[in-house]
């Protein structure tokens, strides 16, 4: 008996200093511990795995398997941007909202969560028919076209509702002062999402099929409702009478012009859409690149993503070590600039020595640079957030985010092409990884205001 109690305890030790070895262990706390953390960032994971096959995947089995210009794909990878901006006016509604059974956030969850999956379960028609498979090949290719753009729509206003709601979920669980590590938490989720999903595409897709593809996009859409409803089981607590003394005191206007007031927010937006669009451009590109330019095949090419995916995760275990230290996040975001420089001139590189490995580490630097770059943004978002506004601060971080990459994404589809056209390729590419550049230098030029004036991130 006292032999069984002795190794219990040795036991317990050892996972709780386990525990602090952990990413983000230290956001846990007495009401919200580890374990119910990491159960609700499953939702993050199933946006991980969307964003993986949107981005990664089909874009490049799109432009390479099936000969889909890549303007077109540029123009349905970025159709979220629809939904983005209303990102603010969601986290707004999800602020204020009080359903029949007294939940605030789950109603924008489970709504986002049924219209991503429909998106996934559309999808697969409307790539046989840009496949020509079967009988689908008897179609007029713009039913493809249409099909496969309302499906990305579907798709994106889905992960975009279900995460701007599940983020200030998470903000609303977690005490005030582990706030910005709960949600730095919940993006290393969405990257392990994405580097996971990434690798297990690749394998499965190592043996191209158009069949196999509609498989893995039908398994997503099934992954999708089982991690949503896990994350939220017995998350949010059900107000038992409902609040008739709490009125909508402001509408959404004034809501907004109480979040831009002070704190210079307008000029943090800016940085954020700068900084993204010179993160973004490539999405669609890199796998394209490695296919066209360099010869890899899909699911080396897939495997990247995840490549990509592993750059940010390092980026973000990183910003959040040194910025718990008090370290300026604005300036972290600046760092996070100056490390994707040499990201996109090693891309450039490896076309003119034809090696996968430096294409490899360029996309690492990459992914490094944009993980500090968002964390730091992020941080600096949620520090500056006014008291129940939590849900629009994210939500016109993510507007922001999200519209700006979508953007950069068409927007970098088409200058591939039109170069290409008049000129060969690598061509294409590498004016978009020169833009890319540019726009680096002039997000850390917008963010020197920033540095001099953020606020000490840790407060009080």
């Amino acid at each position: 008996m006292g032999t069984s109690s002795y190794s219990t305890k040795i036991l317990n030790s050892w996972l709780q200093k386990g525990f602090k070895f952990l990413p983000f262990s230290d956001a846990a706390s007495a009401d919200l511990p580890l374990s119910r953390l990491l159960r609700l960032s499953l939702f993050q994971v199933s946006v991980g795995m969307a964003i993986a096959l949107l981005i990664g995947t089909l874009n490049r089995v799109m432009i390479v398997e099936l000969h889909v210009p890549a303007s077109w794909v540029s123009v349905m990878v970025a159709m979220p941007i629809v939904v983005a901006p209303f990102r603010a006016l969601i986290g707004f509604s999800s602020d204020t909202h009080q359903s029949a059974l007294g939940w605030k956030r789950v109603p924008y969850i489970w709504r986002g969560t049924l219209v991503q999956f429909g998106g996934l379960a559309m999808m697969p028609f409307a790539l046989l028919v840009l496949s020509g498979q079967g009988h689908a090949s008897e179609a007029p290719q713009w039913v493809g076209h249409l099909g496969a753009g309302v499906a990305f729509l579907l798709v994106g206003a889905g992960l975009h509702t279900t995460q701007t709601a599940g983020l200030a979920l998470a903000t609303d669980l977690a005490p005030e002062d582990s706030r910005p590590k709960v949600v730095g938490l919940m993006y290393v989720m969405l990257l392990v999402g994405m580097m996971v999903s990434a690798i297990g595409f690749g394998a499965f897709l190592s043996n191209f099929s158009p069949g196999r593809l509609i498989q893995v996009i039908q398994a997503s859409a099934i992954l999708t409702l089982v991690l949503n409803v896990t994350a939220l089981w017995k998350q949010e607590s059900r107000a038992r009478v409902p609040d008739s003394k709490r009125v909508k005191s402001e509408n959404f206007k004034e809501s907004w012009e109480r979040f831009c007031y002070g704190g210079q927010a307008i000029r943090r937006l800016i940085a954020v859409g700068l900084g993204t669009i010179a993160f973004s451009m490539e999405d669609i590109l890199l796998e394209p690149y490695g296919g066209e330019v360099l010869h890899l095949s899909v699911g080396v090419t897939t495997a990247l993503t995840a490549t990509l995916a592993i750059g940010g995760l390092i980026g973000f275990a990183l910003a959040s070590n040194i910025l718990s230290k008090g370290f300026d996040p604005f300036k972290m975001a600046s760092i996070g600039a100056f490390v994707g420089l040499p990201g996109f001139m090693s891309v450039i590189m490896s076309s003119q020595v034809e090696s996968s490995v430096l294409f490899a580490m360029g996309i690492l630097f990459i992914g490094v640079g944009g993980g500090l770059f968002g964390h730091g943004t992020l941080t600096a978002t949620m520090n500056l957030a006014p008291p129940g506004q939590s849900g629009l601060a994210l939500g016109a971080w993510g507007a922001v985010q999200a519209t700006a990459a979508g953007l950069a994404i068409g927007v970098g589809g088409i200058i591939r092409d039109v170069v290409d056209s008049v000129f060969r390729a690598p061509l294409g590419y590498d004016v978009v990884y020169l833009i890319e550049i540019v726009l680096l230098f002039l997000t850390i030029v917008s963010m020197v205001p920033l540095i001099r004036k953020s606020p000490p991130l840790v407060q009080a």
